[in-house]
């Protein structure tokens, strides 16, 4: 199991593991993200050109113009890529650009929180109004149950998104935010169901903010994405802004009065604030950050041993396959564990397998599709990697997955809100 390390080591160019000092008020430390050793080369030309097939259909199904994908099988080689453009007829797509990380921004909202019960800061079931104001009635969630999905609390972005599409300059207040979700009636009774909802990534976030004094920003650089190296990823300012100087341009495609999109020209949505997403999908990152945070998510790199935040994973709902389960801000898809989802512009999945290390990254620059999508894609890329033949001296794991890579494929196609191209 990964360790905590402290101790003023570095990272070494190549390894597997990834050490990063972290300086702040207290001693240095250094986190290790403990997986098999990547080979340094390319997949095999026969794996990347069915991957890419799988992320051009993805591409037309759910309206995008290009996508970023990153995938790493550390027995046979890794492969990252922009594909398509960034918007109709614009400029290539390239692999170093910033995107909005969606609900990847829950789960570090949650590895902070996990973090600070591991200090001894807060315990994960303390009631949820000991560390957030004015909500009365709700003594009985508990922290544990925002991250696990659990608290049975509704969703505010189905409330705003509308407003968002007008004004997506605003700023908005996390309260503000907060009120439209509690305002609604409850899913469920706590910890009876799992149901994915963004408000509990902020309440989540807001906890932190009260424990530590500092904004959830500060918080994630300090314990998450500072220790991990992850330079290209943060919570940016509440300010509009694109996800940064180098952005993959981002779409939000509506439909018309008949319900059809037009998707020859996607409405272009990359500039927004921040504050709109906040905990649960206020994040920026780009794929290399992507790919090996959730690497560092699965393997629980950023806790000490012994924890449980994976131990009780609960069922997606009932009409989903036993296989897919969620726990401690995360799902988890037979042996890989990551997040997806999608936040204005953009559709994101990040998943990793703890014990082989294969991971794989993506981002689709519309919105307007199933969200879904991010897990499907990355799901149909992995099941293509765990097949890649082993380079010189490796072996290929002996586990596999519980779906293949035409499932996912059909479940992209049926959802489609873009045809392909007759011919």
């Amino acid at each position: 199991m990964p360790r905590w390390h402290r101790s003023a080591a570095v990272a070494i160019a190549g390894a597997a593991v990834l050490a990063v000092a972290l300086s702040g008020c207290t001693s240095q430390i250094s986190v290790s993200i403990d997986i098999p050793a990547q080979v340094d080369a390319p997949l095999p030309e026969a794996t990347v050109t069915e991957m890419r097939d799988a992320v051009t259909a993805a591409i037309t199904a759910t309206g995008s113009t290009g996508a970023i994908v990153g995938v790493w099988a550390p027995w046979s080689g890794s492969w990252i890529s922009g594909v398509g453009t960034q918007s109709p007829g614009g400029a290539e797509v390239t692999d170093d650009l910033q995107f909005r990380a969606a609900d990847v921004t829950g789960a570090m909202t949650c590895d902070a929180l996990y973090r600070l019960a591991a200090d001894g800061r807060l315990s994960l079931e303390d009631p949820l109004t000991q560390w957030v104001s004015n909500v009365p009635g709700y003594e009985d969630i508990t922290l544990r149950e925002l991250c696990d999905g659990t608290s049975g609390l509704a969703s505010y972005t189905s409330s705003l998104d509308g407003l968002v599409l007008g004004n997506p300059d605003r700023v908005w207040s996390a309260r503000e935010l907060m009120a439209y979700g509690i305002a609604k009636p409850r899913l469920n009774d706590p910890g009876v169901s799992f149901a994915s909802s963004p408000t509990n990534f902020l309440l989540a976030g807001l906890a932190v903010e009260r424990v530590t004094g500092q904004s959830l920003a500060e918080v994630i650089a300090e314990r998450v994405t500072t220790p991990l190296g992850l330079e290209s990823t943060s919570i940016p300012a509440p300010e509009a802004a694109p996800p940064g100087a180098s952005s993959l341009t981002g779409h939000w495609s509506q439909p018309n009065g008949d319900g059809a999109y037009d998707c020859a020209a996607p409405l272009e949505f990359t500039t927004m604030s921040s504050s709109y997403g906040a905990a649960a999908s206020g994040g920026v990152t780009n794929i290399r950050d992507l790919g090996r945070y959730a690497q560092a998510l699965a393997t629980g790199a950023l806790l000490p041993d012994g924890n449980d935040r994976f131990a009780n994973p609960v069922p997606v709902s009932a009409d989903q396959p036993t296989w897919f389960t969620a726990a401690g801000g995360a799902y988890q898809a037979g042996s890989l564990i990551g997040q997806f989802g999608s936040t204005p512009g953009y559709i994101v999945g990040a998943f990793a397998d703890p014990t082989t290390g294969m991971s794989v990254a993506v981002v689709l620059n519309n919105s307007a599709g199933n969200e879904n999508t991010g897990a499907w894609l990355a799901w149909e890329l992995a099941a293509i990697a765990s097949k890649a033949p082993a380079a010189q001296g490796q072996s290929m794991p002996e586990a596999g997955l519980p779906w293949t890579a035409d499932q996912m494929r059909e479940s992209i196609a049926a959802n489609a809100i873009c045809a392909p191209p007759a011919g």
